[in-house]
């Protein structure tokens, strides 16, 4: 039986994706052993993450500067905006490197069961950044799920009266499925294959 500090540890690592009970107590005993070099280290990095971490005011990130280091590379297309429903979907999608424009997360998707409104999402703030102007296209890329695709018609509705080419990717993603969890192909297809919103 092993200390409450090492349970509470335990505990707190199994509330991550990904690790449930008995991964996160295998992480714990390797940190455990190698806690004179490892555990320092994971100590330190998260230290500084939670003194630098900011959220982006132009797009919704989640980064150590604001704006972001995605808003402010200037090799980014700024006519070309992805919209996506959560900062995990913004970093799948980026870092399968096929989308050069811009990003904009809603911090979540529409959802009469969980009772998630458009004014609880950043819905006001992407029409400010559409009506400024300098944007061609908006490309909704939701999760291929009930609520994903009601949030996704919803704003298409909500853009129509701008002059920009509104597009979604392609259905190839699979029904149920998150971008967090797709391949990078998969990612890679469907955005080659977004089409207008009907």
């Amino acid at each position: 039986m092993a200390s409450q500090e090492i349970e509470a540890l335990a505990g707190a690592l199994a509330r991550l994706p990904g690790l449930g009970p008995r991964s996160a107590r295998r992480a714990v005993l390797w940190l455990i052993k190698r806690r004179e070099s490892a555990l320092p280290m994971l100590l330190e990095a998260l230290a500084g993450v939670q003194e630098a971490l900011v959220e982006c005011q132009t797009c919704g990130n989640v980064d150590t500067t604001n704006p972001c280091a995605i808003c402010l590379d200037p090799r980014r297309d700024p006519r070309s905006l992805c919209v996506v429903e959560d900062v995990a979907d913004l970093w799948a999608l980026d870092r399968a490197q096929l989308f050069a424009g811009r990003y904009h997360v809603l911090g979540g998707r529409l959802s009469a069961l969980e009772g998630i409104r458009p004014e609880d999402l950043s819905i006001g703030a992407l029409l400010e950044r559409v009506a400024a102007g300098g944007i061609d296209e908006v490309v909704l890329a939701m999760n291929a799920t009930l609520e994903g695709q009601t949030t996704a018609h919803y704003l298409a509705e909500r853009l129509e009266s701008f002059p920009l080419r509104i597009t979604q990717l392609a259905h190839g993603l699979p029904v149920g499925g998150e971008l967090d969890y797709l391949d990078e192909g998969t990612l890679a297809q469907a955005l080659r294959a977004r089409r207008p919103m009907a």
